[in-house]
């Protein structure tokens, strides 16, 4: 059981059933402040039943997160029985020297308190993302009007997003000069690479200059294969005459020739359910032979987010084992393509391989929205309020709207030009407005999105968005302007005569 204990530590008891033992339970310390406390109790006593006794301190701060490492290793004493220390989330400071300190192992813990159970396996622990099987091949379409120097940096911004394979993509009716050249200079530095043309000068020529794979071969072409070393990738001689793979699959098996088979996606309203019976088709006929499936049909052709495009197509493809996908980046809504192709991948892996849904494994794949946006509502939002005894603005975000507050009272609004006229204390203070105005954007876009928002943190985009340095920098300056505004805790001592502005 989860058991409090405030004052004195006697440790609780486990029975181990399979041992016949009786053994202690750890005793964790949860440290907060004064404006979190109760919220912490209550989560803890939601826990029950678990297998540690805890005590909870408040060491005199009102808001937790501006607890430091520092500030804990002047306030923290008294640990005798404490096993183990948890800090709240937004906790700064280095915590292996706060540990060496105390003598004891100290945990940042979530940055929400409502979130403190995953730390304790109320949710399935993450699984690895480390593994997967599939090739990802990623190709550079127009690649004949790009020299090789710019072909060489798409093809590492490719590899930086996940993909094994470089794929050169030739034009109709377009000169590829420096094909070879381009060939040579990907395997020089290191690159897998394939080359996909429908002319069959420009697959002899890529076979030839050393390139890995072919894109693609028919009936009617198939004897290049028996030129180079590369390996086809083999498709109908006519777009869904199936008869004609299965005969030239035939043909490779019996000639002992390597190869990878394709039986082509197409757009949706152009044959893609289909499309989606062929594959399975030739998955079940041929279990043992290497299959791919091109993507970009659906990806850069349907006008929606490819991040669950690409989740869902992922799906199918581990349902039916294929090992060997292209993808594209060409339009700009799937410019990401590669990066959430190759995190789909993972995904579905860790899900099959844990006979399991691709829930709960990675939200990265989830850009847009959160699958529990708003963890208080708006009657704990106005408990939390009542508590603030500062001039310091908070915000928070529910399903009824943005809420702020300071010791002055709460308003509540669903766009952020509503609060201007509304907080008396910007008015005069550029900074404290600038600030407040960066913060209720982004709780707006939350508000609308359906996503999680948490106060001088960036909004999570996922996959779909890196965080540059520069934003990660502003973060950290938000967080220092917004203690600047804040009463620490010196400043909050009956009888202090010390003044910080607001």
């Amino acid at each position: 059981m989860c058991a409090p204990i405030a004052g004195y530590y006697e440790p609780s008891l486990k029975r181990n059933q399979a041992a016949d033992e009786t053994i202690m339970t750890e005793h964790i310390l949860f440290v907060t402040g004064k404006l979190a406390e109760k919220r912490l109790h209550n989560v803890l006593a939601g826990m029950q039943p678990c297998d540690f006794s805890y005590e909870v301190r408040n060491i005199g701060v009102s808001v937790a997160a501006l607890m430091t490492a520092q500030m804990l290793k002047r306030r923290l004493s008294a640990l005798d029985g404490v096993d183990k220390v948890i800090v709240p989330g937004l906790c700064r400071g280095n915590l292996q020297e706060l540990a060496e300190v105390l003598g004891r192992p100290v945990i940042r813990g979530t940055v929400d308190v409502k979130d403190l159970p995953v730390l304790f396996g109320e949710q399935p622990a993450p699984l690895s993302l480390d593994k997967h099987d599939v090739r990802l091949f990623a190709e550079i379409v127009d690649a004949p009007m790009l020299d090789v120097t710019a072909i060489i940096e798409r093809a590492r911004t490719y590899q930086a997003d996940g993909a094994d394979v470089i794929d050169l993509g030739c034009l109709p009716d377009t000169a590829f000069p420096h094909l070879e050249e381009s060939v040579m200079a990907l395997k020089e530095a290191g690159f897998s690479v394939s080359v996909d043309s429908l002319e069959d000068d420009d697959l002899l020529r890529a076979g030839r200059a050393g390139a890995d794979y072919l894109l693609s071969l028919k009936p009617g072409n198939a004897w290049i294969a028996a030129e180079v070393d590369a390996i086809p990738i083999v498709i109908p001689q006519d777009h869904t005459d199936m008869a004609s793979l299965y005969a030239l699959i035939e043909r490779f098996l019996a000639q002992g020739q390597a190869f990878i088979a394709d039986s082509i996606l197409d757009p949706v309203h152009f044959g893609f359910t289909a499309s989606l019976q062929r594959y399975a088709e030739l998955c079940a006929r041929y279990p043992d032979i290497e299959v791919m499936m091109g993507v970009g049909n659906l990806t850069e052709l349907t006008e929606a987010d490819t991040t669950g495009i690409n989740a869902v197509l992922f799906g199918i493809i581990s349902e039916l084992g294929i090992r060997n996908v292209l993808t594209t980046a060409v339009s700009p809504h799937a410019r990401t393509a590669v990066r959430e192709a190759d995190l789909a991948r993972r995904i579905m892996f860790a899900a099959r391989e844990n006979d399991g849904l691709p829930k709960g494994i990675d939200r990265s794949l989830l850009a847009g929205h959160e699958r529990k946006p708003f963890p208080y509502d708006e009657d704990e939002i106005r408990e939390l309020a009542a508590q603030i005894r500062d001039p310091s603005y908070r915000i928070e975000v529910s399903d009824s709207g943005i809420h702020v507050f300071n010791r002055d009272g709460m308003v509540t609004a669903q766009d952020a030009f509503s609060f201007f006229p509304r907080l008396a204390l910007l008015q005069d203070d550029a900074a404290h407005a600038f600030y407040m105005g960066v913060e209720l954007a982004r709780a707006e876009v939350a508000l609308r999105l359906g996503k999680r928002y948490v106060q001088d943190e960036e909004l999570a985009w996922g996959v779909i968005a890196d965080v540059p340095k520069q934003a990660t920098e502003s973060g950290k300056a938000a967080h220092t302007l917004r203690k600047q505004f804040m009463l620490a805790e010196e400043y909050q001592k009956p009888g202090s005569t010390r003044q910080q502005k607001p």
